[in-house]
């Protein structure tokens, strides 16, 4: 079941940099209840970023992954939008493209885990929310429980090495900053075994 309206949401580096939330968002978005949006320099500073904290990571595979995720969401890929960056005024002037981009891109929401960053006093001005993934998977499972469900589904079945059940990707998730989401699921779960 979809959403009335599909969100557009621009993803920050910060929320793409893990690999299971980065899935979720994904999957929300095949099932329907998000359209996603990205940069490429989003995606550079993700991978650099993983890159920089994981050198065992093959920078291929991180290349392989941006090219899938264009391939699999063709008008995910945000450009035109440079000219914008010198009018915004953010705490954190490297943080301006992101929300350029989502002004460009008519965004809804910013999916971040640095709010911050983000004040409602600017964004608000652009009638952009600013959200952490945790807060949006809360949303979400008011809007479309069904639909997240679903996504989560799609997440475990698509892990085959290792092979993980509902209840690992929760924990994962969970390790991942989704706790409130987390729980609110674990509770149904728990209510239909």
């Amino acid at each position: 079941m979809m959403a009335e309206k599909r969100l557009v949401v621009l993803l920050d580096a910060n929320v793409l940099y893990p690999a299971p939330i980065r899935d979720l968002l994904l999957r929300l978005s095949e099932v329907g209840v998000l359209i996603p949006k990205w940069t490429a320099r989003i995606q550079q500073e993700w991978t650099e970023s993983l890159l920089r904290n994981r050198p065992d990571l093959n920078r291929n595979l991180l290349t392989r992954i941006c090219h899938e995720m264009d391939k699999a969401f063709p008008d995910a890929h945000v450009n035109g939008f440079e000219e914008l960056i010198p009018m915004i005024v953010l705490p954190d002037a490297d943080d301006r493209h992101v929300l350029a981009a989502a002004v460009h891109c008519e965004a809804d929401l910013i999916i971040t885990n640095n709010k911050k960053d983000f004040p409602a006093k600017i964004t608000d001005d652009f009638s952009i929310g600013v959200v952490t993934p945790d807060e949006l998977v809360v949303a979400l499972l008011r809007i479309s429980f069904s639909a997240v469900l679903e996504a989560l589904r799609a997440q475990v079945g698509g892990l085959k090495n290792p092979p993980m059940t509902i209840p690992d990707v929760l924990n994962v998730l969970e390790k991942c900053g989704l706790k409130r989401g987390v729980g609110v699921l674990r509770a149904y779960l728990t209510n239909i075994i």
